[in-house]
Order: structure tokens, then sequence, then C-alpha cells
């Protein structure tokens, strides 16, 4: 069985994969899944130079929550999640949480993946009502055990992170902090294969 890059399943459709095929495939998966943290770091660098209407460009605000949370001591998981919170700016314009919580949600725990997928909606308290909307939508989760933490990271670090005078330390610093949170993951359908 090879396990080189250049190996190929031999089927056209799924259906005729032989065991040999899929254990191309795996090998081959395991490679690409390593350029995951690299893949991610490269995608965020899209947020240069996208302003959106604010202070500071979408890259500059991710990396001044991240700052904000580590300054203010928070774990490599957290800093990381506050890093990435915005990563799905490019592809959802309407759904950008969910992107980024779909990134997140097998290398870190249910809380930060929760906070991170609802930070929009808390976020919204502060704006939500010039818009016609209700600023009051968070308020859905007050029973939730990750309310406070959600309502933490949106007043702490996420809505205080557009100032183009505050510490922004530079996505190199944050670098291997992103290889280490991606670099196995916690739950996944493929997590199995990986640990081959």
């Amino acid at each position: 069985m090879s396990t080189t890059t250049d190996a190929r399943a031999q089927f056209t459709h799924m259906k005729d994969g032989t065991a040999e095929d899929w254990h191309t495939i795996a090998a081959s998966f395991g490679d690409f899944a390593q350029s995951l943290p690299d893949r991610i770091m490269n995608h965020l660098t899209l947020l240069e130079g996208d302003f959106g209407g604010f202070q500071v460009d979408r890259m500059t605000h991710c990396l001044q929550t991240a700052t904000l949370a580590h300054r203010d001591g928070k774990d490599e998981e957290y800093v990381v999640c506050a890093l990435l919170h915005d990563i799905g700016d490019t592809l959802g314009t309407y759904n950008h949480a969910d992107v980024a919580a779909v990134l997140l949600e097998p290398f870190v725990s249910e809380a930060n993946h929760w906070m991170v997928k609802h930070h929009a909606i808390f976020q919204g308290y502060y704006f939500f009502h010039h818009l016609g909307m209700d600023r009051n939508l968070r308020d859905n989760f007050l029973d939730h055990p990750h309310y406070k933490r959600t309502l933490e990271f949106v007043s702490k670090y996420d809505s205080p992170a557009f100032d183009p005078e505050a510490e922004t330390l530079p996505l190199s610093y944050f670098a291997p902090m992103v290889r280490r949170v991606f670099a196995k993951p916690r739950k996944s359908l493929y997590k199995a294969a990986m640990e081959e």
C-alpha cells in the first residue's frame, strides 16, 4: 500500500472503492490535515485591508481581540478562538460566527465553540437597536451555561478591538498557538483515521 501524496485511489464512484483505495485516501488525508493551521492562517490574512466601515481592518480586529484575551491571561485555546472568531467574514457574510465555529469545533472545548458560534448575537447588543433590530436577542440564552463566558468575550475582547492605537500583536506571535490548538482534533469523524 502506497502512502505517497502522488498515490491515488482507482475508483470513479465511491461504491467501487476498495480497502487499498481507502488506505491511500486516508494517508493523503493525514498529510493534508497536518497543513490545516497554515491554511487557516493564510485564510485569515484575506481579512487584511478589508475595513468594512470600521476604524481598523478585519485582520487587525482579529489580532487585537486575541491580543486583549492573551494580555488578560486567557489560555491558548481561548486566545486562538479570539483570533479566529471573525475568520468567517470572507465567506459567511450573513453567518460569519457559524463559519468560525465550524472550523474550531473539532479542536476546542464545547464552551469555546459555543462562545464563538454565538458571539455575533451577543455583540448585537451594541448595535442591533440602531438598525431596527432587537438588541436583547442574547437574552434568549440567559440560562445557558456559556452565557456569561460569551458575554465576557464580547464585552472585554471583541467589542473594544477596533482601536487603531491599541496594541496589536502580529499573526506570527499567535502562529505557534494556532499550530498547537489545531495539531490534533478532540472530536471528529476522521479522528480515528488520523491516529493510525
